[in-house]
């Protein structure tokens, strides 16, 4: 069986949540612990899309509150791009739309999901309906996780692993 490997970018503002899905998603395991990005992490994992293994090499890079100024290298090869916002910041998806043209600028169109992080706290929530239905006017797939519980993790990322595919 032939194994395809794939490198995906975690991209979002500062603390929504990025390092902390990763680790849900390659480990199963959710840390209360902040610990802030530095550069990039890389982590993989590898799944099955119906006869095809494919290792995802998922880099996790630091997010920045201004216009994200990360190194078009780090962008350079991605196949796809998960974009993630905090639920509970309506600011994290201003700076999602601009991550969103940054990546067109740099690298063209490749498959992005979006990851509405922390909705296990929607009571806090200040992303509205309004704002997602722009999202996916946008020709954004969206996905409401959670980190902490796991709730749409796997899912979020094993869709952009198909549309990689």
């Amino acid at each position: 069986m032939t194994v395809i490997k794939k490198k995906v970018c975690m991209l979002g503002a500062f603390s929504v949540g990025k390092t902390s899905l990763v680790r849900q998603f390659v480990t199963s395991v959710f840390s209360d612990k902040y610990l802030t990005t530095v550069g990039v992490k890389v982590n993989k994992k590898s799944i099955t899309l119906e006869t095809t293994d494919m290792d995802l090499l998922i880099w996790d890079i630091y997010g920045e509150d201004n216009l994200q100024s990360i190194s078009p290298s780090y962008l350079r090869g991605a196949a796809g791009h998960l974009l993630v916002l905090d639920g509970t910041r309506r600011e994290t998806f201003d700076i999602a739309v601009e991550i969103d043209e940054k990546i067109e600028r740099l690298t063209g169109k490749v498959p992005i999901v979006v990851l509405i992080n922390k909705c296990d706290l929607e009571a806090d929530w200040e992303i509205t309906s309004e704002a997602i239905e722009k999202m996916e006017a946008r020709g954004w797939r969206v996905f409401c996780t959670s980190a902490k519980t796991g709730q749409g993790v796997e899912e979020a990322f094993k869709t952009l692993a198909m549309a990689i595919y």
